[in-house]
């Protein structure tokens, strides 16, 4: 075998260092797994004092250790191997009566994950790290209300989608055709020693370029990048603005945007993350191209959900935002707000359908797909009522006595006999759906949804009637 030269070991170090310093991978989320106000990290085992969307794993909780992350059963994200969480506040419509209305995503998130590091790192033997276990940070400031053009404020920009122009570090005065995108870098550089801070922050910094540039003496140590990107479907309101000024507020009372900011929660298996690190080296960023990691179907993680337990209206119409937060513009920070009567309880997991089981005795079963173009879910007895309930669907197959309802896009009822639902159109493991119609008779009622039918099975006896179990991993 021939010595390598002190020259040929520096020319490989090059070759590999541009290679990785171009290279990043995507990581789709499909959608939500959770809308609620919770934030393991800021407020910890309490009810978060603003509203969060959050992708990732359905281990999601107001406490979170990394042994829970691995307890998880689904994620909304791509990879198999990473079962972390990542939030951000949501973004909603402000009325000029004065009411909120929620902005519905365009997906869930797109998390870059980006091997930046610089010629000049003085560590540059060990590169890129992954993740430790219970690590955690935030990125941006959801009291900050001006433009500092700090490090950490330019990490934040939005982009208007359907217009030419940079994106801006506020949200856009001009309706986004294709979507208003939020934008988010987390910082990189790390101190090698703590998983977390009392500020969640100070453990971490930015490089002197924000995503490049070399690491301050004080955090040495260089993660890969996260950058968060979520898009929102602001077209939806373009004729609904008012007053000569952008309608659009983050759930934090920020009208401004700069107080814009994420969390994160490492749930990766460190070493295929750093496998991945090392390894994925492609500058188209597709994540499938990386051999390191295995993939999730896109129907399993659109299916990933977990139950919300603080009890109140997130999304709709609201009288307010959820929690305590009126719109503070600033340029002063926001200040923290109490005593409005909003819900500070972690109470019992809200159910994502609706039950009937002491009251008719009837069992939720499951949110199963009904393909169309194919034979039915529930194929023996269906009606379609513009008051369709599913008190009365259960009503209606139980009446013709077959053991399976199920209900359907608002409005629709299928029976089906003793052998239930076929294996392949349940849900996949772990997973609970996305069965969240309204019932065509009562909004107050969830009847399946497009090409998904909310089971139930009729049970033997009403005192030994019980719903599937969905709130353990």
């Amino acid at each position: 075998m021939p010595v390598m030269t002190c020259t040929k070991k520096a020319l490989v170090g090059l070759v590999a260092f541009a290679a990785q310093a171009s290279a990043f991978w995507r990581l789709p989320c499909s959608s939500p797994v959770v809308v609620e106000r919770a934030d393991p990290i800021v407020d910890e085992g309490r009810v978060s004092s603003h509203c969060h969307t959050v992708m990732g794993s359905n281990a999601f909780n107001f406490t979170m250790d990394y042994d829970l992350t691995q307890k998880a059963t689904c994620s909304t994200c791509k990879v198999v191997e990473d079962l972390s969480s990542y939030w951000v506040p949501n973004l909603y419509y402000h009325a000029e009566n004065g009411s909120f209305i929620d902005v519905k995503q365009s997906g869930g998130a797109l998390i870059y994950y980006l091997q930046r590091t610089d010629e000049k790192d003085p560590n540059p033997d060990e590169g890129l790290i992954a993740f430790p276990k219970d690590f955690r940070m935030i990125a941006g400031s959801m009291t900050n209300r001006n433009n500092s053009d700090s490090l950490e404020q330019r990490a934040v920009s939005f982009a208007c989608l359907g217009h030419d122009g940079p994106a801006t570090p506020e949200l856009p005065n001009q309706n986004c055709p294709n979507g208003l995108r939020t934008q988010l870098i987390f910082p990189s550089c790390w101190d090698g020693v703590n998983l977390d801070s009392p500020d969640h922050k100070s453990h971490m910094a930015y490089p002197s370029g924000v995503d490049t540039g070399f690491c301050p003496q004080s955090h040495p140590k260089r993660f890969i990048t996260i950058f968060y990107e979520v898009t929102w479907s602001v077209d939806d309101f373009k004729d609904m603005w008012y007053g000569g000024k952008q309608p659009f507020v983050f759930s934090s009372g920020d009208p401004t945007g700069y107080g814009y900011h994420g969390d994160f929660v490492n749930g990766w298996d460190i070493p295929t993350l750093q496998k991945g690190i090392n390894e994925c080296t492609d500058a188209s960023g597709v994540v499938e191209k990386c051999g390191a990691f295995t993939f999730r179907e896109d129907d399993t993680m659109q299916a990933c959900k977990t139950l919300p337990r603080v009890d109140e209206a997130v999304s709709g119409v609201l009288p307010a935002l959820p929690g305590c937060n009126p719109l503070q513009s600033g340029p002063d920070p926001a200040l923290p707000q109490t005593g409005c009567g909003a819900p500070t309880e972690i109470g019992d997991p809200v159910l994502p359908f609706t039950d009937v089981s002491t009251r008719l005795g009837w069992g939720y079963v499951a949110c199963a797909k009904d393909p169309a173009g194919q034979t039915r879910t529930l194929d023996q007895y269906s009606a379609d009522e513009h008051d369709m309930t599913v008190d009365k669907c259960v009503g209606i197959c139980g009446d013709r006595g077959f053991a399976y309802a199920g209900v359907e896009f608002g409005s629709q009822c299928f029976c089906g006999g003793d052998a239930g639902v076929a294996p392949d159109r349940m849900p996949a493991n772990g997973t609970m759906g996305q069965c969240a119609m309204p019932c065509a008779g009562d909004a107050g009622q969830v009847c399946g949804g497009a090409a998904l039918v909310g089971v139930y099975k009729k049970c033997e006896s009403a005192k030994d009637c019980k719903n599937v179990d969905m709130t353990g991993l």
